[in-house]
């Protein structure tokens, strides 16, 4: 199975809507808004980085990231999320492959770090960690994870972009 990651194209506006909507329809956790939230984050001109993979072609993955705002100032940091895997083909390297690129390009665009909220048996295979003395109101500690590119770990409150409250 050979996996391609590029970054979205407009013709893959539709599709990464209905990744989204069916990656996450069965999810425990989710809210079952995440395709919004990709929506809203392109709209609202914020989406810094969006990747998709494809196999022979058909889009079956997706990631997005955007900046986020931490209380104490500190700058150059992100959020990842959503990130989305056509469900019969999760568990198969797809999300694997895209976290490595979407890690690779942020360090190279001189990112200070990526932090998201996420499940930490999965997301701690590509160093990220709960940091204390960061978080992410509502959210249980554990769940609020961070990777620092070589920057010092900030301190405070992860604020993520407005379009994270989308419904519709």
């Amino acid at each position: 199975m050979k996996i391609t990651i590029r970054t979205e194209l407009p013709s893959d506006v539709a599709g990464i809507h209905a990744l989204t909507a069916a990656a996450f329809l069965n999810a425990p956790h989710a809210a079952h808004t995440e395709q919004y939230i990709v929506d809203a984050l392109r709209a609202a001109g914020v989406l810094a980085l969006s990747l998709v993979a494809e196999i022979d072609g058909r889009l079956v993955g997706h990631v997005a990231l955007s900046p986020v705002s931490i209380s104490d100032g500190t700058p150059g940091w992100y959020g990842l999320g959503p990130i989305s895997i056509e469900p019969e083909l999760q568990g198969q390297g797809i999300g694997s492959r895209l976290m490595q690129e979407a890690m690779r390009q942020l360090q190279a665009r001189g990112a200070a770090g990526c932090v998201l909220v996420g499940d930490p048996g999965f997301y701690t295979r590509f160093g990220f960690q709960p940091q204390a003395g960061l978080m992410v109101p509502e959210v249980p500690p554990e769940y609020c994870l961070v990777l620092a590119f070589g920057a010092p770990l900030p301190q405070g409150v992860v604020s993520f972009h407005a379009a994270f409250q989308a419904t519709a």
